[in-house]
């Protein structure tokens, strides 16, 4: 192994120890900005968002089955249903589209 690894390794240990000890060093108070507050609520959610929807496009045969899957699951979600309920229409949907696909092919 090259030494610069060990560097990279301890460089990214500090930036990572910064970005968690950052927020809890400067929040001395309680935040009362709605705005801030309402911004903070939402980033695991859109940030769990951008992770997953490109892998929901590249984890099919065809982008049209993935597209297919996301829509049943966002209405199934909308719906309020269960996560296991979600996945298994989305897997459906997708099961069905591509089978479609191949039998029309």
């Amino acid at each position: 192994m090259k030494p610069n690894v060990y560097i990279y390794i301890l460089v990214m240990a500090g930036v990572t120890y910064l970005i968690r000890m950052l927020p809890l060093a400067l929040a001395k108070k309680e935040i009362t900005n709605p705005f801030v507050k309402s911004f903070l609520f939402y980033v695991p959610y859109a940030c769990l968002a951008a992770m997953t929807f490109p892998a929901i496009l590249s984890a099919t045969a065809s982008v049209v089955s993935a597209v297919a899957g996301f829509i049943v699951a966002l209405i199934a979600a909308y719906r309020e249903k269960s996560l296991l309920t979600v996945a298994l229409w989305a897997c459906a949907a997708v099961f069905i589209v591509e089978r479609i696909m191949a039998f029309a092919a």
